[in-house]
């Protein structure tokens, strides 16, 4: 039984420019086994299959099949394939201003299809765009850095000797009003609930397969 990757997806587009004409998609699966990926791109849609995992992740078999809402050229599309992802740029056929309204023909929910925000950028906003993006080839959101793990908790520091004998415990004393800080309420968490918004399981009918949802008009305050 195989199982359903994610898949990030982010555009551009341009009427002019078939460089700045692409569909940027993210298979976000780490360790894949090369020997075993499958891979086919036609005009009209996208099939992947491929073995992954390691000694500390069990091997599955994952797969995924979609139609794309317009026609890519094959021909002019790339991949690369990480330790951590396999990446695609995707040539759309159709050189136009206007970005497509979601990445599959269907307009259907797909929780495992997602906005790629870190790629992303507004349809309005792709005049200052420095152009096509580049993938991080496998940094994976900085994963590998461990939380700073590599850090040890700062022991390094010698317990802040080196301050020349300052008294940590009255510091931190005299901080405790200030213990707000990264708390409840703090913002903290901010990016993450960013990233969340639009779900498939978004009871405000969003779906992420259509890309970031729409701004809200402000009133002005009187």
């Amino acid at each position: 039984m195989s199982v359903h990757p994610e898949v990030l997806w982010a555009q551009r587009s341009s009427a002019s420019d078939e460089a700045k004409n692409v569909v940027y998609l993210t298979v976000n699966l780490p360790n894949i086994d090369e020997s075993s990926l499958a891979y086919e791109l036609s005009s009209t849609s996208i099939s992947f299959e491929a073995d992954a995992g390691n000694a500390g992740v069990p091997v599955k078999h994952y797969a995924f099949s979609l139609e794309f809402y317009s026609e890519i050229v094959p021909e002019l599309s790339t991949k690369h394939l990480s330790d951590r992802l396999f990446f695609i740029v995707l040539r759309k056929k159709e050189k136009q201003e206007e970005y497509w309204p979601r990445l599959t023909k269907e307009k259907v929910r797909n929780a495992f299809i997602k906005t790629d925000f870190s790629k992303w950028v507004d349809e309005d906003e792709q005049e200052g765009d420095s152009g096509p993006v580049e993938d991080d080839f496998g940094m994976g959101g900085m994963g590998g850095m461990g939380g700073m793990g590599g850090m040890g908790g700062m022991g390094g520091m010698g317990d802040m000797g080196g301050m020349g004998g300052m008294d940590f415990e009255k510091m931190m004393s005299q901080m405790g009003g200030m213990g707000g800080m990264g708390g409840p309420g703090s913002g903290d968490d901010g990016g993450a609930g960013a990233e969340e918004t639009g779900g498939a399981d978004d009871d405000s009918g969003y779906d992420s397969d259509d890309g970031p949802p729409p701004l809200e008009a402000v009133e002005p305050t009187k």
